[in-house]
């Protein structure tokens, strides 16, 4: 992978950012670096180059022939660059607490361990007061709480109301990313209410932002097989439209790995950036593999690290409008994550600080990484860790000084 390392632009980034934390005209930027021997001898990744120069994107078909080419580290290196053109070598992070409010949830999708029936031995259904106590211990330093979970057969939104006001009351500086689309969905027909006065009441009460998971992949024939009961394709992009109107931003994701072929990954991407063409909405595409272990899908097809990689990289070039791709740890280790810092994303997932569904599903990523951990795992990859906040518009770079990271303030 030496190609990777092989340039640099150097900016002063922070000063000129455009509103996501990026160079607003990166096209221009891309035109001007060196390209890898290992991109330009190869046609299919140089047509890609030009595309993305001349056309800011690159088209299904290409993106297709990209996903079957061989030099899996001429597709890192394109993708690199991409990235170091709309960010230079800055890697984003957070620092955040993931708080699951539920696993007890009214459908059984296929590919979830999470999952737990009312009566199983192990369902819980977080109150208040519980939700509260989660975040207390942390909340000194954290910037974020990710908040999501079952389809509760009995909470309607004012259990959500009270606990996104009663958080901000309790925790004003701290940011709520909260509910999947499937979770807005079901919230709103269970208050017999409209999806978007669902978010108006939900947004009113304090919820900042949406994750975007739940997405799996939006084909219907696919989501028939897994996760059937959910919400379908249109109904998930028109769940994040109706966010984006009311000036909610959202983070969209992919589930593969399981039942899907390439081509409908490739569908995948097409609608999230035909909706992004629309709303400008989605701050950041987090792309995850499938975890097999004691779930319920045995031909499910399985990702490589090979795979993950190359997928985190094509979604890059094909994501031309949606500034962030996000290496997710939780999911796919620490190991595979720091790879992907060089294979196209740019953001990482924060300290998090708990974690339920992707553990459930066999996830053995450490759930106690601190700042320091966070900084060394980017510094390793020689780029400069940056933390932000939740909507990215306020960035502070980490000067290595470990004694200082657990302390640090939070961005307010």
């Amino acid at each position: 992978m030496g190609d990777i390392f092989d340039y640099s632009v150097s900016r002063a980034m922070l000063e000129t950012a455009a509103p996501l934390g990026g160079h607003i005209d990166w096209k221009s930027v891309l035109r001007l670096m060196p390209i890898p021997n290992a991109v330009s001898s190869n046609p299919i990744l140089l047509s890609a180059l030009n595309s993305l120069i001349d056309n800011g994107r690159i088209d299904g078909q290409l993106a297709l022939k990209i996903y079957n080419e061989p030099d899996i580290n001429a597709i890192f290196s394109l993708a690199n660059m991409v990235k170091v053109s709309r960010f230079d070598n800055q890697i984003f992070f957070n620092q955040n607490l993931h708080v699951n409010t539920t696993n007890i949830c009214v459908l059984a999708c296929r590919f979830c361990a999470f999952r737990k029936g009312p009566r199983h031995s192990e369902a819980y259904e977080l109150s208040v007061e519980e939700y509260l106590h989660r975040i207390m211990p942390l909340s000194d330093r954290i910037d974020e709480v990710h908040s999501v979970g079952g389809l509760h057969p009995s909470w309607t939104i004012e259990h959500y109301q009270k606990l996104y006001s009663s958080a901000k009351i309790e925790f004003p500086h701290i940011h709520i990313k909260s509910l999947t689309a499937v979770e807005i969905k079901h919230l709103a027909k269970r208050s017999n209410l409209s999806i978007s006065k669902t978010l108006k009441k939900l947004q009113s009460a304090g919820l900042d932002s949406i994750p975007g998971g739940g997405a799996e992949i939006l084909v219907d024939n696919i989501r028939d097989r897994i996760c059937r009961g959910k919400e379908s394709s249109d109904e998930y992009l028109e769940i994040h439209r109706q966010a984006h109107k009311l000036g909610i931003p959202t983070n969209c994701t992919m589930l593969f790995g399981t039942v899907e072929s390439i081509e409908d990954r490739i569908t995948h991407l097409e609608l999230l950036r035909e909706l992004q063409d629309e709303t400008n909405g989605f701050q950041c595409f987090v792309p995850y593999p499938f975890l097999p272990d004691y779930t319920r899908l045995p031909e499910a097809q399985l990702a490589t690290s090979n795979e993950i990689l190359r997928t985190i990289a094509i979604s890059r070039l094909m994501l031309d409008n949606i500034p962030h791709i996000k290496a997710y740890r939780m999911n796919i280790g620490d190991f595979v994550a720091q790879m992907a810092l060089v294979a196209g994303a740019d953001d990482i997932d924060g300290t998090v600080g708990h974690e339920e569904i992707m553990h459930s599903a066999g996830s053995t990523t450490p759930l106690d990484s601190d700042v320091h951990d966070l900084v060394k795992l980017i510094q390793d990859t020689n780029q400069l860790p940056v933390r932000r906040n939740s909507i990215y518009n306020k960035f502070e770079i980490i000067i290595p000084k470990k004694h200082e990271y657990n302390s640090l303030p939070v961005l307010t």
